[in-house]
């Protein structure tokens, strides 16, 4: 019954849709079954039950060009062509029916097409049709006796209700499945979306990543070099040993950033880290401050998950970078790192200008300290007064 199912838009077609050859053989062998019976039946004599096997082979071909074509179409979906497809196979069989009673059987091939290509109280109404008219019919024609009409009447009122309710049932069960089909095409809908906004979050989480990297490595690198390139300027003829000094620096940075480049690139963890371990890392990234930040590591020293200690390296980095832009040229820095049991603490503190916290934050890097923190469920907090300085502390959980 394939017309039930081209709307369905499950993730595979139905087996009725994949072969509709069944049915062509179901439909021939009933069709042989009768003629065989109508052959060989006694009564009538042969001559009135040729015309039956005639009319009964002219369903033939009216089925293959007319009705096979509609019973794979959308059910109604060709309203008058069906009408006119079972129309004229009802006229063929009646007829037959009312010459040779045998010829009944024939409506266990018939009977699908009605259920296939019409509502459902039409095929059942034509079912009545076709199980009445041809006993009535062969009544009338040939006055048998009245045990055989009250037989044939038996036969059909149970090939009335076998083929009404087999057929109501089908097409429920086919609906069902329709149904079910349409539901399952809706959940796969629904899969993709969520897989494609998963992929767009996934990338939208990955450019905000990288944004944070470059922010914390490249970009204050290239901020630091800008820094020193105009202290240079103004010390090349008033101090040319700190101008040589700061140059050095610069060399140093420069290197630096690279190798942060090559990091992002490959996607390592950071140059400082891939040389040793964190309060290594801090250290030298302390030394490269101008002026030099002091370093502080207390507790149980210890390896850490990597991407903790990647958090907490870009969090000195950031309020280092902070510090040298914003808490003015004569600003000292500390950084301390404390191990304890279940966390680690990491603070920065400088003698600068200091901010106001509640104030909007016009730039990123102190929205990326927060959610680096807490992408690694930790907590970042920033304490700052006008004047008296900045403290940034970021909390991180040791899982």
């Amino acid at each position: 019954m394939s017309g039930f199912t081209k709307s369905a838009g499950a993730r595979e077609s139905h087996v009725w849709d994949r072969a509709f050859l069944p049915w062509d053989l179901y439909f021939g062998v009933v069709w042989l079954a009768t003629v065989a019976l109508v052959l060989g039946a006694e009564f009538p004599s042969r001559p009135y039950r040729i015309p039956a096997v005639v009319l009964l082979a002219l369903l033939i071909p009216w089925y293959a060009w007319a009705g096979r074509p509609l019973l794979l179409l959308e059910p109604n979906a060709e309203p008058r062509r069906s009408a006119r497809y079972l129309g004229v196979a009802l006229v063929l069989f009646l007829a037959a029916a009312s010459l040779v009673g045998e010829t009944r059987l024939i409506t266990f091939a018939l009977a699908p097409h009605f259920f296939m290509l019409v509502p459902l109280r039409r095929a059942v109404a034509a079912m009545a049709v076709v199980a009445a008219v041809p006993v009535a019919g062969w009544a009338l024609l040939w006055r048998p006796e009245g045990h055989e009409i009250f037989l044939s009447a038996v036969g059909a009122v149970t090939t009335f209700a076998f083929s009404a309710f087999l057929g109501g049932w089908t097409i429920r069960v086919i609906e069902q499945s329709v149904h079910r089909a349409a539901l399952i095409a809706e959940l796969d809908a629904s899969r993709e979306e969520v897989a494609r906004l998963s992929a767009e979050r996934g990338a939208l989480a990955e450019r905000e990543r990288m944004s944070r990297e470059i922010h914390d490595t490249l970009a204050q690198g290239f901020t630091s070099l800008l820094m020193l390139v105009q202290a240079v300027q103004s010390e090349l003829d008033t101090d040319p040993a700190e101008a040589h000094r700061h140059l050095e620096l610069m060399a140093v940075t420069a290197r630096q950033n690279l190798a942060e480049a090559r990091a992002l690139v490959s996607g390592g963890a950071p140059a400082d880290l891939d040389a040793g371990s964190l309060p290594d890392a801090v250290r030298r990234l302390a030394a490269r401050h101008d002026p030099p930040a002091a370093v502080t590591v207390t507790g149980n020293v210890r390896p850490l998950p990597p991407a903790l200690e990647v958090v907490a390296l870009r969090t000195c980095q950031e309020s280092l970078a902070n510090a040298a832009k914003h808490a003015g040229p004569d600003a000292v820095a500390a950084l301390s790192l404390t191990y304890g049991e279940a966390e680690l603490t990491v603070s920065v503190r400088d003698s600068g200008r200091g901010f106001d916290p509640a104030a909007p934050s016009p730039g990123y890097g102190l929205r990326g300290l927060r959610a680096r923190a807490a992408e690694a469920g930790g907590t970042a907090s920033i304490d700052s007064a006008v004047p008296g300085g900045t403290t940034v502390t970021v909390t991180l959980p040791i899982r």
